[in-house]
């Protein structure tokens, strides 16, 4: 277990070794969860994607088009967790 010295503005530094294993690089965030008895739960805030950034996903990667039907077909079968 690791511990660390809070400063007198009430901030700590998690040391490398905690930030590497979380994931984390220099200008990402992270994430707390306050749990019962006074403990935290800290994990890599990962950010939500954009439903502008999923759209061009696949812009120009394939010459197929996929009707109204065919897309809410994949939907549905993506959501019911079947390939």
């Amino acid at each position: 277990m690791s511990s660390l010295t809070v400063t007198a503005k009430g901030q700590v530094t998690l040391k490398r070794e905690l930030l590497q294993h979380l994931g984390i690089k220099p200008g990402e965030q992270i994430e707390f969860d306050k749990l019962p008895g006074g403990e935290l739960r800290v994990r890599a805030s990962r950010p939500a994607g954009s439903i502008e950034g999923f759209l061009g996903l696949l812009a120009g990667r394939t010459r197929k088009v996929a009707t109204i039907d065919e897309m809410n077909e994949v939907t549905a079968r993506g959501w019911a967790g079947e390939p």
